[in-house]
């Protein structure tokens, strides 16, 4: 069976230390399930495919026809790390060790950096080493990020992080938005706090504040990846921008939400394979600015290959999503024909 090639962008890893030390022990286990909203049988032969970048993983992308994964550490990474010192080590170290496996198998393998938010001049620091001595294509934050304490949180769009999203400008790079657990508490509902709801949720209020925040007419060149089918913005676009011209609160942007969207945000498909959801981005966001994605190893890599291959889209756009956007906006180069 010949395989559509694909570029996968939200394809998630952690370093065998950590892996170790959480599966070693039921209790650590179960608190970093529960931390992310899922059960811990469902998280243990998850995390163990984490730190595997071998055979395994290498042998499910070809069966699928994922012929280049772009990797990121798992949530909630760096972000959540309380020192900023502690923090910045800990990007540096994922860094250098994401950087020893892609040149293993550069062909198969890209990656976006970790940055410690908690100190915003050295994480952009850090992303320029990460991509100009690394190699990385991007950068990818996992939500908002803790400092000091874990019940508060900081967000992409305050004045402190402009001298970073003064470095993602410069080095024309994307900056991947990764979901993590919301800050408020989902009282008697566990099962609420990942994936589930909280994670879509979370992401697409940050996604909103940088939005409405003014940060694309500060930095009018950056692009923004959210996952999963874009988090439930598409679908609230409109009431979004028709709310917001009635409500303004003294806040003036140079364009329209869907403007902003239409020329800054880009969406990928990662643990989100409905034909429903898809055929909504397209008019919402653009099939240009879709990417295909996976989510290994939260999901698998033939469900979403099967998925992307079969749903009822033009063949055009279905190329685009599965491989010429992404070698488009990361230059990846795969060699094949888009027309």
């Amino acid at each position: 069976m010949t395989r559509l090639p694909k570029i996968a962008l939200e394809e998630a890893y952690e370093h065998p230390d950590k892996v170790a030390r959480v599966l070693a022990d039921p209790e650590v286990l179960a608190d970093v399930a529960d931390r992310g909203g899922v059960t811990p049988e469902f998280y243990r032969p998850v995390m163990a495919k984490l730190p595997e970048f071998g055979e395994a993983r290498l042998g499910s992308m070809a069966a699928a026809g994922v012929e280049h994964s772009v990797l990121s550490l798992t949530a909630p990474g760096i972000q959540s790390i309380l020192d900023p010192v502690a923090a910045t080590t800990e990007a540096r170290r994922q860094n250098d060790f994401l950087a020893e496996q892609v040149a293993k198998r550069p062909d198969r393998y890209s990656g976006f950096a970790a940055v410690a938010l908690q100190d915003p001049a050295g994480a952009a620091a850090e992303l320029r080493r990460a991509v100009g001595e690394l190699g990385f294509r991007g950068v990818l934050v996992n939500g908002y990020t803790n400092v000091g304490d874990s019940a508060h949180g900081s967000y992409l769009d305050e004045e402190q992080y402009h001298p970073f999203w003064e470095a993602v400008a410069e080095l024309d790079v994307p900056l991947y938005l990764h979901p993590r657990p919301g800050l408020e508490t989902y009282a008697g509902h566990p099962e609420m706090k990942g994936a589930t709801w909280g994670f879509g949720t979370e992401t697409a209020s940050h996604v909103v504040r940088l939005l409405l925040g003014g940060h694309f007419d500060r930095f009018p060149a950056t692009q923004l990846i959210v996952g999963h089918l874009g988090e439930g913005l598409p679908a609230l676009l409109w009431r979004t921008q028709h709310r917001f011209e009635d409500n303004p609160f003294g806040r003036r942007l140079r364009k329209t939400i869907p403007e902003y969207v239409a020329d800054n945000i880009w969406v990928t498909t990662s643990g989100t394979f409905s034909d429903h959801a898809l055929t909504n981005a397209i008019l919402t966001v653009g099939a240009d600015h879709i990417l295909f994605s996976v989510d290994y190893p939260y999901s698998e890599n033939a469900e979403a290959a099967d998925w992307i291959e079969r749903t009822p889209i033009s063949e055009l756009d279905r190329r685009k999503i599965a491989h010429g956007n992404a070698s488009a906006l990361l230059g990846i180069d795969l060699d094949v024909d888009l027309g």
